[in-house]
Order: structure tokens, then sequence, then C-alpha cells
């Protein structure tokens, strides 16, 4: 006989979540998807999710095989001085993805996003909201600049489409370019979206 209730912590319960919340983010989307429908889904209670996770972006990042603690780099993106920004998102961004194993798993979530509609939606939501979105926003209400999710938006376009030249498409200038060339070339451009 199955015992009744909500499934305790463990092992197998973080897997649970994880899979749970797979189920969940490709069935809704990024913003339709609560940490309590992932609980539910999991058979746990919501704070079990809150306890391995955090929150839904962490929970989105280990779906997806994001290789980092995302609220430490955004925080450290929107903790710079206003005027580098746009450089510190460019070298954090590079900074995760330009290893061996950060280059795999970018072209695992690009191919994802580019070949299934629900991966697509997924990413862009999570760009916009939890990593451009924040950053942009975080300036704009110090400087009361509007148009923060269309600044999001176009910063997001830049980085990911200067991963997809060095990443998946490999074309050569840029992936022989060194960091410190990318953070000099879309640094400023990154800025003006960021904190103009």
């Amino acid at each position: 006989m199955r015992p009744r209730g909500r499934r305790p912590g463990g092992a197998d319960t973080r897997a649970a979540i994880v899979e749970a919340a797979r189920t969940e983010f490709a069935a809704q989307g990024y913003d339709a998807t609560s940490l309590r429908g992932i609980a539910r889904a999991a058979g746990v209670d919501p704070a079990l999710v809150h306890h391995y996770f955090g929150g839904k972006p962490e929970v989105f990042a280990e779906v997806m095989s994001i290789p980092v603690d995302l609220a430490s780099l955004v925080g450290g993106v929107v903790s710079s001085p206003r005027d580098q920004v746009g450089e510190v998102m460019v070298r954090t961004f590079l900074h995760v993805w330009d290893s061996a194993d950060g280059r795999l798993r970018f072209q695992a979530l690009v191919r994802s996003a580019v070949s299934h509609e629900e991966a697509a939606r997924m990413l862009r939501e999570f760009l916009v909201r939890e990593v451009f979105g924040k950053v942009s926003a975080a300036f704009a209400a110090r400087e009361g600049h509007p148009g923060v999710e269309l600044r999001a938006a176009l910063a997001a376009g830049q980085m990911v489409g200067m991963a997809m030249l060095r990443y998946v498409l490999e074309f050569p200038v840029v992936v022989d370019s060194s960091q410190e060339e990318l953070v000099a070339e879309l640094g400023p451009v990154l800025q003006k979206y960021l904190a103009p």
C-alpha cells in the first residue's frame, strides 16, 4: 500500500521536481508556470521546491542545464557601476558559455529553441524576464527610462545572436575573437539598451 500525502525530501524527490518542472515549462511556458504547479505535478510540498532551488529562475536553469547561479550573476551585473553595465553583461555571458561544457550546453539549448516552439517560448520569456529584463528594470527604475521590455529584448537579441555566431554557426572571425574584443564591440551596444 502506497503512503498517503506528499513525498518527503530526498535525491529522487529533487529529480521528480526537475522532471515535473520540465513538463510544466513545456506545457505552459516560463511565464505561466508556477512553483506551486511544479510542486503539485511532482507530488511534493511547495517548500521543497524552494528548498532545492530557491525560485523559478533556478528551477528553469536546472531544467535547461544552464550551469550558473543565476541570481548571483544577475546581481553582479546590477551592482556594477552604471557606466560599465554593458561590458559586465558581455563579460559575464562569455564567462558562462565560453567553457567547453558551456558551449555544448548552449548548442543544445539553442537547437532545442530553434526546433521546438515551446522551448523557444520558454527561453525567450526566461531571458527577457529573469536576465536582461531584471538588469534593464534595475537601471530604468533609477533613471526613469521607459521601454524596459523592448530594451531587454534587444539586449537579449544581441547576445543570443553573437552566441549563435560563436557557438553554433562558428563564424571564424567571431570564434577567433578574444573575450575582450567582444566586450569592446558589444559592451557599448548593451550599455545603450540596459543602462542608457
